[in-house]
């Protein structure tokens, strides 16, 4: 429950945080994102509701835009790029040897890679759990590193750009500002809505 209560109050403890951290809050806000694109073990931490809302605090002149832009950019490719050498290296280890990772999230996000190849790096940054494990199947597969980058950093940009400017353009209006709970239960909904079609499918 606190963890559902943090996701919805998202706004409220961003913040929190920067009153407490001022310049450090930046400095929290990019591991964040690092760790969520950048380990497998954290998929569940927020991607998309945290850019959204960060950027939605720069409307209000709270934190700056083009300085959060230019964080979770770095954040996001560095982070799939430790994430796709992660896997290179230690993947099969991690998977048969440790069984630390859910053999279900890699089966779905080797499905996306089995229907939209290389493409699978850009899609799957606007999806929660395959944007984590894409980059590590990348890794395990041995892709073309040259390759993965450049999608890698493709799918970066357009991520980010995506969640910072809708978050800064519409952060200052009233109903956003009233209603921003229920934007970031959107942002997940949506979200989630491909995969759980891509399961269907599978299943039936």
């Amino acid at each position: 429950m606190n963890l559902i209560d943090f996701f919805l109050h998202l706004d409220e403890y961003l913040s929190i945080l920067v009153g407490q951290f001022g310049w450090g809050s930046y400095l929290i806000l990019f591991g964040v994102v690092f760790l969520e694109t950048g380990l497998v073990f954290t998929p569940f931490l927020p991607g998309d509701s945290l850019i959204f809302v960060a950027s939605t605090l720069a409307a209000q002149e709270i934190m700056d835009i083009k300085l959060l832009w230019a964080l979770f950019t770095v954040a996001a490719i560095t982070g799939d790029s430790v994430n796709y050498w992660v896997g290179s290296r230690l993947g099969k280890k991690i998977i048969h040897e440790k069984g630390l990772l859910k053999v279900e999230y890699l089966k779905r996000t080797e499905d996306f890679y089995a229907k939209y190849g290389k493409k699978t790096i850009i899609i799957a940054r606007f999806i929660p759990i395959i944007r984590t494990f894409a980059p590590f199947v990348a890794g395990i597969a041995r892709m073309n590193y040259r390759t993965f980058l450049i999608y890698n950093i493709c799918g970066g940009i357009a991520w980010v750009s995506l969640f910072t400017l809708t978050g800064y353009f519409f952060g200052e209006l009233p109903w956003v500002q009233d209603n921003l709970h229920i934007l970031i239960v959107l942002i997940i909904v949506v979200s989630l809505l491909p995969p759980i079609w891509e399961y269907i499918k599978s299943r039936k």
